[in-house]
This record gives C-alpha cells, sequence and structure tokens, in this order.
C-alpha cells in the first residue's frame, strides 16, 4: 500500500478518537495536527509547509462558505485528498461539502468508511506513479546535502556519460536560487524551465524541442532560470505535469534538485524514481546528510529509492564506510574521489572533465554503475572504496 502523509483539524472528540483508531496499523502518517480550523491562516501555514496527501478536517462548527476553505487549502498544499468530517449525515451539509470540491464527506461510525477512502487515495497515488513510469525512462534526481557538496557538477557528468553511451538524456534543471547546470554544460539557450512550467496548457513535444538546448552530446538540457527571474516558484503540480510530460521521451531524465529539501523538491520527487544524495564528509554536510534522509524516511520515501553518493572522498578515511552508513541510515552507493585542482582548471578553461583524467573516469563509472551499463575496455566492478 502506498504510504501516504495526513494533516487533520478535528475539533469533535468523538470524530477524532475515531479518526485516530482508523489509523492504527496502516501505513500511513500524520504530519500536521490541530484541534480545530478556528486558527485558520496558521492551519494553513503548516499545510503548506508538509504538504499532507490527505487533510481531515472537522467542519462540524464551521460557518463559512466552505468554498472558501477548500480553495485555502488546494492552494496551500496543491492536489491533496479533502476529506470533511462531521457529526451528522445533514443532506443540505452534504450537498455544499460536494459543490465545493470536498473529495469524501463521512460521519460517524468513522473507522470503516474513512479506512476505504485512505486505501483509495493509497491506490491512486500508487497507480499514478506506476503509470507515469510506465513507457518512460529511468528518473533520478540529484541534490546536495547543503551547499558546495557538488551534485550540479556530479549530475552533468553522468549525463554526459549516459549519452556517450547512446542513451537518449534530459538534463533539468530546477535548482530556482541558483542553477548552474547551464554554466557547465555551456547551454545558449534563451529559455528555462519556467517557459515550461507557464506554458503547461500549449505543452507539446514541438513545443518542448523549442525550449530545450544540445550543448552535451545526447543529451538535451532544460536550464534553470536567470537569478532575477527566478523569484517564481513553481507550484507542486506544475513541476509534476512537467516531469510527467518530459519522461516518456527520453531513456534518462537526471534532475538537478539544488541543496537540502523544498517544497519543490519534494514535489519533484514523487515523479521520479530515486534521490541521489550528494555529501562530503565535512561535519555540515553529514549532519544535514542525516537530516535529509530522516525526512524522506518519514515522509514514506523508501530507503531503497535513496542513493547515497559522497563527494570529495580521501583515498583515506578517518572512518570506516560500515560506521558512516551506520550513522547515516543509509548504505553508500558510491563515491568520488577528491581532485579539486582537477576541476577548478576545468572549469576555469570554460570545459567539462575529460574522460580521461582520474576524476571523469570515477564520474564515468558512477553513470555506468547507476544505468546498468558495462564499462567500454573492462568488467572490472566498480569498488566503492
Amino acid at each position: 500500500m502506498y504510504p501516504l502523509t495526513i494533516g487533520l483539524a478535528i475539533e469533535n472528540r468523538e470524530l477524532w478518537e475515531q479518526a485516530q483508531a482508523c489509523l492504527v496499523g496502516l501505513p500511513f502518517r500524520i504530519i500536521v495536527e490541530h484541534q480545530d480550523i478556528g486558527d485558520l491562516t496558521n492551519f494553513l501555514d503548516r499545510l503548506e509547509r508538509m504538504r499532507p496527501d490527505v487533510v481531515l478536517v472537522d467542519i462540524s462548527g464551521w460557518r463559512e462558505p466552505l468554498e472558501g476553505l477548500v480553495a485555502s487549502i488546494r492552494n496551500a498544499v496543491g492536489d491533496p485528498m479533502i476529506i470533511a468530517l462531521h457529526t451528522s449525515a445533514d443532506a443540505d451539509t452534504i450537498l455544499a461539502s460536494l459543490r465545493a470540491g470536498i473529495n469524501e464527506y463521512l460521519y460517524p461510525p468513522l473507522q470503516e468508511p474513512l479506512r476505504k477512502a485512505l486505501e483509495k487515495r493509497s491506490v491512486e497515488r500508487s497507480r499514478r506513479r506506476d503509470g507515469s513510469a510506465k513507457g518512460a525512462g529511468k528518473s533520478y534526481a540529484f541534490l546536495s546535502a547543503k551547499g558546495g557538496c557538488g551534485a550540479t557538477t556530479v549530475v552533468c557528468h553522468v549525463a554526459a556519460e549516459l549519452g556517450r553511451q547512446n542513451q537518449k538524456v534530459l538534463l533539468m534543471d530546477l535548482d530556482m536560487d541558483a542553477g548552474l547546470v547551464g554554466f557547465i554544460t555551456k547551454t545558449k539557450s534563451v529559455y528555462s524551465i519556467l517557459d515550461a512550467i507557464n506554458n503547461i496548457h500549449r505543452l507539446d513535444i514541438s513545443y518542448w524541442k523549442a525550449l530545450i538546448s544540445n550543448g552535451i552530446p545526447g543529451v538535451e538540457i532544460v536550464a534553470s532560470p536567470l537569478a532575477l527571474a527566478s523569484k517564481q516558484q513553481p507550484k507542486d503540480d506544475q513541476v509534476r505535469h512537467v516531469l510527467g510530460f518530459a519522461r516518456p521521451h527520453y531513456d534518462w531524465t537526471l534532475v538537478d534538485l539544488g541543496r537540502s529539501l523544498s517544497r519543490l523538491a519534494m514535489a519533484a520527487l514523487e515523479e521520479l524514481d530515486e534521490a541521489c544524495l550528494v555529501t562530503t564528509l565535512e561535519v555540515p554536510a553529514l549532519h544535514q546528510t542525516k537530516q535529509i534522509i530522516q525526512t524522506l524516511l518519514d515522509s514514506g520515501y523508501g530507503k531503497n529509492r535513496i542513493k547515497l553518493i559522497l563527494n570529495r572522498a580521501p583515498k583515506r578515511l578517518d572512518i570506516t564506510p560500515g560506521e558512516l552508513e551506520k550513522m547515516l541510515g543509509v548504505p553508500i552507493f558510491a563515491s568520488v574521489l577528491d581532485d579539486y585542482p582537477e576541476l577548478y582548471e576545468t572549469y576555469a578553461e570554460g570545459r567539462m572533465l575529460s574522460r580521461t583524467s582520474e576524476l571523469g573516469k570515477n564520474l564515468a563509472k558512477l553513470a555506468q554503475k547507476l544505468g546498468g551499463l558495462e564499462e567500454e575496455t573492462t568488467k572490472k566492478r566498480f569498488g566503492l572504496w
């Protein structure tokens, strides 16, 4: 069953107890809990931060038009399932709820109908995820545990290597604050991901082709907007729509999410197969890595979907890989060697790493491991250390 996150505001004690009893034993987690929706602004702020899949709201004492409440919730969260709870089956209230856009109207006894409603939503989310992946290639999100961990360098060179392997690759920059994919790959396109988001109504393959740039052989690139233009923050459903449109056209979709977890990053992760979390051995980076991993796990993101990449790894570590994995809670998928002078010289010359350099070879092996591809000259196993 697909795990769901839940936000609730229930004032009536009977409704609250029955809702809690229903959730026992189900893979659903409450992440927003209010006693009532009297302080609507605070409730909406928490919904916007936490982005639950389902919102349970007690409307027994609500005296304002339900249309306004529903619109406010959807504006804060995107497209959650909204379940109205009431102490009775009043026909007029039921009709008003449905007209307002509430998905389900439930009244005591709650346990069985609420369980069925949540299971229905869980199945829908699971089918949506499976359906978006059907016919589409593999997709990875790349994010740095904190600024400077190197996720952009990693994703750009992974994309370049997959392109060399005759794979059709999309490299998308969703770092709206400081995206550097365009800088590293030297793309010349005047368009950005915001052009796709702002023109969803006309998004087809012809329009998409006009947005992309071919800065790397075999790789189509959609850059992030310029810093001054990136004040616009896309909505969750817009990001999911663009990713859902693009994925079926490529063997590989690689998305740079920037640093740490954001609301936009969480929305993108719903549409992508796995997350490549790039970190270093710096203490702040490891601290943030542990926080991100725990947040993902708490939100229902499967541990098997997290690929931890240790960047700038020295040849000798003060901590064993096993100790590091135990501390962070997930296995280390791969390590990338530390060769800052080579990388600095490469970027200063306005180019990407040569595949013949040690760091270039290391990143090529990472791409081959991610892609399940054979190395060109050897079948030697890619060791992590």
